[in-house]
């Protein structure tokens, strides 16, 4: 929905399947209108739209995308960001390190993502800016020596000077600002805040520069411009907790870069704090998370740095000690506890407080797409849960 300071505030639709563009469609009509009623009946709603690259495809057959837009107009809806993230299915099957590939050292990644901008730009309100969110460049273990690393960021920076190209002359014919998100998060390759100053200052903006030089005849200046205005961050508040960053701390290393925030995405990881008392039940209730859909990562701050754990089962193993660990499982937001384990809804409210003092983004997207892998007791209605969180989040942004 469009707040009255001008931020959108949505959630993501990959919580509902759909590999394909009927099933997509059918649960936003079954999902979307229905949120709206009970969120902001009086005024638009907008969507964070997820589509398969099979159902991004499906969509731009015959009148598909014409008549998608007329339904989303009936409706009072409308979409100012898409989550390109994930490719294929994601839900009902083994997803874990498949949610990377392709990477962007691909072409299917760099097409898949054009094609996305050139149907949000049909779908995208005068007047609003649209972006979409998109993979950390790659998964650091399919990369694993230091010359693999230099080559894949090259590679990347390549097709994403590409998509640049094709981003600033899309706005030249369509009025559209439009922006990639590249979302960090453990074990992609850009994981934290520092990686992404350096991919930013060491690979994209000297191999893109001169490309934008060349095909779009600008300055060096204007170039760099370019850039970075259309390749942004997506602030996925779960990753960078994963990460043990502050917010404030993270939003000036970025600023001081030039680096845009053109999405924050509102999620809360689960919190493992260390308890002798309670140490039975910390292993018993974090179990309760391992499922085989989605990679779990877990990660421990220590002297060397965050030490990450591939996935639940890798730390259930071993079974360290520790003072707190963080486990990436998007847990709902408005909870603070689950039994023994607690939430990074801290930062949460930490990103809000920034929020009510800066103008950092206009676009806020809620991405807990875990409901129907939570343990038993935490799994609710899909509807009324997405109206929760939704409520929640824009009580505490608006708190007085």
């Amino acid at each position: 929905m469009r707040m009255t300071d001008g931020k959108h505030l949505t959630y993501c639709t990959n919580v509902h399947p759909g590999s394909d563009w009927a099933t997509t469609f059918a649960n936003l009509k079954t999902y979307a209108p229905a949120i709206k009623a009970r969120v902001c009946p009086d005024q638009p709603f907008g969507l964070g739209l997820w589509l398969s690259n099979q159902a991004s495809e499906e969509l731009a057959q015959g009148d598909r995308l014409t008549t998608f837009t007329s339904w989303l107009r009936e409706n009072g809806l409308y979409v100012f960001t898409m989550n390109g993230f994930p490719y294929g299915a994601f839900h009902g099957q083994r997803v874990k390190d498949d949610v990377y590939s392709p990477d962007w050292t691909t072409d299917a990644r760099l097409t898949h993502t054009k094609r996305l901008f050139y149907q949000l730009a049909q779908l995208l309100p005068d007047g609003v800016d649209g972006g979409i969110s998109t993979c950390p460049i790659s998964y650091r273990h399919w990369h694993d020596t230091p010359r693999k690393t230099g080559k894949t960021f090259e590679i990347a920076a390549k097709q994403l000077a590409d998509l640049v190209v094709h981003l600033v002359r899309l706005a030249s014919t369509s009025g559209k600002h439009l922006h990639l998100d590249i979302e960090p998060e453990p074990d992609g390759m850009l994981e934290n805040s520092d990686e992404v100053v350096h991919f930013f200052t060491e690979y994209l903006l000297p191999i893109a520069t001169p490309v934008l030089v060349r095909e779009l005849e600008l300055t060096d200046e204007a170039a760099q411009e370019k850039i970075l205005k259309h390749i942004n961050i997506c602030y996925d508040v779960c990753h960078f907790s994963l990460a043990y960053e502050e917010p404030v701390e993270t939003f000036a290393k970025l600023e001081r870069a030039g680096i845009r925030i053109g999405k924050i995405q509102v999620s809360a990881a689960l919190k493992i704090l260390a308890s002798d008392q309670h140490e039975a039940a910390i292993w018993s209730d974090l179990n309760q998370f391992v499922e085989p859909t989605y990679l779990h990562q877990v990660t421990e701050k220590t002297q060397d740095g965050v030490k990450t754990y591939r996935d639940l089962p890798d730390l259930l193993a071993t079974k360290p000690n520790f003072t707190e660990l963080r486990a990436h499982f998007h847990v709902p937001i408005f909870v603070e506890k689950f039994g023994a384990l607690d939430s990074t809804q801290d930062q949460i409210l930490k990103v809000i407080d920034y929020l009510k003092k800066n103008d950092l983004t206009n676009h806020l997207e809620i991405e807990t797409y875990t409901w129907d892998v939570l343990p038993g007791e935490l799994k609710k209605e899909l509807t009324g849960s997405i109206i929760r969180e939704i409520n929640w989040f824009r009580r505490k942004l608006y708190a007085q």
